[in-house]
């Protein structure tokens, strides 16, 4: 008996999902169909009835990747004046959470994988990226700050590499310095005052 479209559709969703998640966590390579397609519940020879290729799945998976980000960012901020969703999602983005939980992001994850990927991951990547850069040129924008495309470029990479390279220090204590560091430095480079923002955050609440 034959699977219906909706059905088929679904498992193709099922299956981008996972694979995003595991895209996130571990990077491209290590990414075995063999393994996404037992996660699921299926056989590998069913792979291909959803998909040509891997190559195929990991575009797919990626975009996935960036949407669910895109989908965070609008969570944390949307709702907030803008200097204060600025401040919220320094503070989400360049935190210890963000550091120990390596599928939040596809960009730390995933930046070093780059280069050896083919041309058509490589171009979904550039075009996930300039969408979440331009969330932030938004709030920047709003926030009545200048060179709001180029301030917003500047600060999610200051925020990844900060992620990348706190990641990568054995010692909490001394990775957790760096992390408070860089939101201080990153929140002053924007012109967000924190005595400002404690001063909006306490009237809100009244």
């Amino acid at each position: 008996m034959g699977y219906s479209q909706t059905h088929k559709a679904e498992t193709r969703a099922r299956l981008v999902k996972l694979a995003s998640a595991a895209l996130k966590k571990y990077g491209p390579e290590r990414l075995g169909v063999v393994e996404l397609m037992h996660a699921a519940g299926l056989t590998h020879g069913g792979f291909y009835a959803h998909f040509k290729s891997k190559e195929a799945l990991l575009v797919e998976a990626l975009e996935g990747a960036f949407q669910e980000a895109e989908q965070i960012y609008h969570r944390l901020g949307d709702h907030l004046p803008p200097r204060r969703a600025l401040a919220k999602f320094i503070d989400f983005y360049v935190s210890a959470y963000h550091r120990d939980t390596p599928s939040n992001c596809p960009i730390v994850t995933l930046n070093s994988d780059l280069p050896r990927q083919s041309k058509k991951f490589r171009a979904t990547f550039d075009a996930g990226l300039g969408r979440l850069v331009s969330i932030l040129a938004n709030w920047i924008e709003a926030a009545g700050i200048s060179d709001s495309e180029a301030a917003a470029a500047s600060a999610l990479s200051t925020m990844a590499g900060t992620i990348a390279v706190a990641r990568a220090i054995y010692d909490k204590r001394i990775s957790d310095g760096l992390l408070a560091a860089a939101r201080g430095s990153i929140k002053t480079g924007l012109g967000l005052s924190t005595a400002e923002l404690s001063k909006r955050t306490t009237s809100s609440k009244r």
